[in-house]
Formats: structure tokens, sequence, C-alpha cells
């Protein structure tokens, strides 16, 4: 079989799910003709007319273009903000598969603000192209909840839906105590400190606001704690929190470290807190798991999924619950070494040979019906429930 694997321009998301993919296919699949098609990549940054007009050509012309032309049994298309490319290669008859990772821009209208140049624009482009994904002949989705927004706002046939989740990189693994240590002591923090850990954007949903509210509840009933924020920094709003209850001295902003890095952060933390308001997955949760590092977060959206019964499910929006949940993990060391364990087990489902075997499933159903004539979609059972369900847990992986 020869797949064509669709990339968008570069993007740390999704080529992490491209490359853990194709890994995968390669293991499962040893014998299929692996293409992967990349687009020119083009300068986000860049303020330049011309050069945004040539991304615009080289994103909605000249690569679908090329994608179509690509010779292919089927073509896969591993992001949702591409998947107007569907229309160009359906022209040729060939089946094509999109990965949907989240609808998140439906919900929150500003969630492209900083990130593009003319969010109005993009976020019209954006739509129109996910909206490409109600022609392909399937869709994968990375959990229940995604499946069902897509069916809700895109109103695409639960027939025509497979969930898989995302996979951990095998990177992601518990760390020496000596490095454990030697990071700690890098910020400050003694053995006794309880040393929060937070991944990811400062856009609203990520719900930063509610960590530093548990953060000020810790610090005022005297614990040591500090919260470290990796990834992008606080927003002008959060430092005015910060600074306006003098937190300053509880908190150590990380930057954006590589992932070998990545990991030895994650081992040095003794909680992952992530209460966002939204998420398609949650891959975070995944990656601290598999560091021996116990995770508290949201009781909604995708994260349940994720986490299953390895982590604390808290209500995102009562900040004090995030408190009480990790005073608990602090004066129970047996409670918490039970979450370590089941983090860890729990870590070991999701892994890329798992997500690539599923995926080669859908494919190699897509042909089959291709080749019959008489089967014009696939229809597979979601992994857990039906898409007209609001969805809970994936349970079977």
């Amino acid at each position: 079989m020869r797949v064509a694997i669709v990339r968008p321009m570069p993007n740390f998301s999704m080529d992490t799910y491209a490359d853990g993919l194709i890994a995968g296919l390669t293991i499962v699949r040893p014998d299929w003709e692996i293409t992967e098609l990349v687009p020119h990549p083009a300068d986000r940054r860049s303020r330049s007319i011309v050069l945004r007009a040539q991304k615009a050509y080289e994103r909605f012309w000249r690569f679908p273009h090329a994608v179509a032309q690509q010779p292919a049994d089927l073509v896969h298309i591993i992001d949702h903000s591409e998947a107007h490319i569907v229309r160009w290669v359906k022209k040729r008859g060939i089946p094509v598969v999109v990965t949907c990772h989240d609808l998140i821009n439906f919900f929150y209208r500003d969630n492209l603000q900083g990130s593009v140049q003319v969010p109005f624009v993009s976020t019209g482009l954006w739509q129109r192209s996910v909206r490409g994904m109600s022609q392909a002949n399937h869709v994968v989705t990375v959990s229940a909840v995604t499946a069902y927004d897509t069916t809700q706002l895109l109103d695409i046939d639960p027939s025509h839906i497979t969930v898989v989740p995302n996979a951990v990189e095998p990177i992601f693994q518990p760390t020496t105590p000596q490095q454990t240590e030697a990071l700690r002591q890098q910020q400050g923090a003694s053995a006794e400190t309880i040393c929060l850990l937070n991944v990811g954007s400062n856009h609203p949903r990520k719900n930063l606001i509610a960590i530093l509210q548990a953060l000020a509840s810790l610090v005022k009933q005297g614990l040591p704690v500090q919260f470290w924020k990796v990834s992008a920094d606080f927003t002008d709003e959060q430092k005015a929190f910060i600074r306006d209850r003098a937190l300053e001295p509880y908190i150590r902003y990380l930057g954006n470290p590589d992932k070998a890095a990545l990991v030895k952060i994650y081992s040095a933390a003794d909680v992952l807190v992530a209460p966002s308001l939204h998420e398609g997955f949650g891959l975070t949760l995944l990656e601290a798991m598999a560091c021996g590092t116990p995770v508290i977060t949201a009781n909604c959206s995708a994260m349940p999924e994720v986490a299953g019964d390895a982590g604390i499910l808290v209500d995102p929006n009562d900040s004090q619950a995030i408190a009480n949940a990790v005073t608990h993990l602090h004066n129970d060391p047996a409670f918490y070494q039970s979450l370590v364990v089941k983090g860890l087990d729990r870590a070991k489902q999701f892994t890329w040979e798992n997500t690539a075997a599923q995926v080669a499933q859908v494919y190699e159903q897509l042909l089959r019906a291709n080749r019959d004539r008489t089967l014009p979609t696939v229809s597979m059972p979601l992994t857990q429930g039906r898409v007209s369900d609001r969805p809970t847990a994936i349970s079977n992986l």
C-alpha cells in the first residue's frame, strides 16, 4: 500500500503527531510505502505582505495541487486545519483520511489572537478549511470529546469517525534521583518543597488563573510550595495577579526547554496541575504520568479520557478544590505513590505502535470499501460509546 502523509507547515504539535504515527506505521506495517508531503515553510512572524501572500499561495494552491498529483492509494491529512486539501484529492477518487485534534477555535473565538497577523481573516480561513473534513472518507479524532464536537459542529456522520488516541514518546520516562535533585536545587527547592508544574500556553482556556488562586491558598496555609511554568510565559493580567498577591517568590518561569530538559522538569516536579477548561486531548498529562509525576486535572472535556483513574479530577472552576488536591497528595504519601504507579501503567498503554495499528485498520477498511465500490464510507465503532452521546473516557486502547 502507498500512503501519503500530508503534513502542515512546521508546527511542534503536528510534527510530533506525524513523526509518531509514521514511526508506528513502519513497525506495524513494514511492507507499506509511506510518503511524507510537506509544504514549503514560511516565516509566520513576518509582517511582509509579499511573504504572507506567498504563504497563502503555497498553502491554498500550490501544495494542495501537488498533493492531488501524488501517486498514492490513500492520503492522510494529519492536521484538520489543512482539511481544505480534501477537496483537491477527492477529485481523483483517492480515499482521504483527516485527523481532527480539536475544534477549540469554534468555542474560543479569540484563540488565534496573538498567533496570527490578521485574526479575523485567519479565523475565516480556518473554519473553511476544517469544514473540508465533511468531504473526507473518514475522520480520525484523538478523543471521544473531539469526535462529539466534530459531529455536533460539522454535522459529520458518527459512522465516518473513529477515535484513536494520541501517544506519548518513549523519551518521557523517570530520570535518576541525582538528576531530579540537581534540578530542584537549581530552582531553590528543598526536599520538602511541593513543586507544582504546568506546561503549555497561557490562553484563558488553560485556566492558569485557577492555579495561581490555588497557589495563593497554599501559601496562605504555610505550605512550602513552588509553581513552575513551562512554555508560554504569564500574560500581563496573570503577572498583575502574581504581583498583587506577592507570589513572585513562589514562582519560577522555566521557558521553552527542549524535550530532554522537559523530561527532567517533569520528573523533578511533584505534581502536574492542568485544570484546562477545554482540550482536544491533553498530552501533557500522559507525559507527566510517563515520568512518574501525578496529575491534577479537570473533570471535563478530554482530560478524564486521558487521566482515567490515574489522576485527580477536579472542577476546574474551583481553585480551592485544586489546592485541596495538592494538600491531599502532600499529606498522604501512600496515595501519592499509588498515583505514581497508576500513572506509569496508564502511560504505557498509549504507544505510537497502538495508535498506528488502529489508524492502519482505518486505511485498510477504506481501501476495501473503495475497491468494492459498494461501501461509500467506513462504518467503525467508536472507541467509547456513540458520538451522539457525551463521551467520558477512552477505555479500550
